[in-house]
């Protein structure tokens, strides 16, 4: 019988989207949902646990999802999915951190509100206690589907398609909702815990952002922390890029100044010092970030993804140039508070 802990098979990044042939046993495309990795088991006696992928325990936070697994779900089955909220039309992780810091009674408040949902593409052991990960994916889908015949909506099944066409589709329409992309599996793979054995392709686009710090010095930057300005021109923190690369710092010479530099008096920065964890989305190891605050001049173009939450983007962008050809007033505004 497999008991927590169990490390989930995990995905590794491609730039491209792979063919039909190029996986094991034919090519299987699934959306990549932004939300919590989950990991279900019921164990006999009808005790429910929720697994993160650390390893955390998560059933506190989700009570809902452990009454829908208990009433829907044989007892011992192991499932592998994604936990995920849908708030104004688009998935919303935010909404998810909020729950592993919610006490019990806010937390029933934010059940009854933006309840949680269940994705699951995966099952590990089916009654009463079978290991099947040696099994090939095709063979685990039509276990997974016999055991979600019945669940209701917020256990779903994860779509899957062998259409490259699908797939693309998929990656052009819909991180419109907040699906970051696609993950690419083996029909004929099975499940290795804790092995990177599938890709990741998350859909990806550029945009334009003002730089308003940077960690490392000035001389010297290794990240661009970046801000966009609202309607009463408020410079709001929108994100950070990668390590930049030492032609990039080329570009950026002379371009980094401390806030007010040149004048009589020091100009006043709107973000603290040190960055807040809870602004650039370590809510697990709450660690402020130090950096050096500048003057917002230099205009970024960077490639991002779709983990946009509450005007930020929650995965570290890749700056692609510096835009001097740019006025910063062609910069996108801040979106308005939600």
């Amino acid at each position: 019988m497999l008991q927590p802990k169990i490390d989930p098979m995990l995905a590794k990044n491609t730039p491209r989207l792979p063919a039909g042939d190029a996986c094991p046993g034919g090519c299987l495309y699934e959306p990549k949902w932004d939300g919590f990795r989950c990991i279900v088991f019921h164990h006999a006696g009808g005790r429910v646990e929720l697994q993160s992928r650390q390893g955390r325990a998560m059933a506190g936070a989700f009570p809902e999802i452990v009454r829908l697994v208990r009433e829907h779900i044989p007892a011992g089955s192991v499932l592998d999915g994604e936990l995920i909220i849908w708030a104004r039309g688009r998935l919303n992780f935010a909404l998810l951190q909020r729950r592993l810091s919610a006490g019990p009674r806010h937390v029933l408040e934010q059940v009854v509100e933006f309840p949680a949902h269940l994705v699951l593409f995966d099952v590990l052991q089916v009654p009463p206690g079978l290991d099947v990960r040696p099994r090939p994916l095709t063979q685990r889908r039509e276990l997974l589907e016999e055991l979600l015949v019945d669940a209701p909506p917020q256990l779903a099944l994860s779509p899957q398609t062998s259409s490259v066409e699908q797939a693309r589709e998929w990656l052009e329409t819909w991180p419109a909702a907040g699906v970051e992309g696609v993950v690419i599996k083996g029909a004929a793979e099975p499940y290795r815990s804790g092995k990177r054995g599938w890709l990741k392709l998350r859909q990806r686009s550029s945009t334009e952002a003002r730089s308003g710090g940077v960690t490392g010095t000035l001389v010297r930057p290794e990240t661009l922390l970046l801000g966009r300005r609202d309607t009463a021109g408020v410079l709001h923190y929108v994100g950070r890029t990668r390590p930049i690369t030492a032609a990039q710092r080329q570009e950026l010479r002379g371009l980094l100044h401390r806030p007010g530099a040149g004048r009589q008096r020091a100009a006043e920065h709107p973000w603290p010092r040190p960055l807040p964890a809870s602004w650039i989305g370590q809510w697990s190891t709450p660690v402020p970030l130090p950096y050096v605050q500048v003057e917002p001049e230099a205009i970024a173009e960077v490639e991002v993804d779709a983990a946009y939450q509450h005007g930020r983007w929650r995965h570290q962008t890749r700056l692609i140039r510096i835009r001097t050809d740019l006025s910063v007033y062609d910069v996108p505004l801040a979106d308005p508070p939600p």
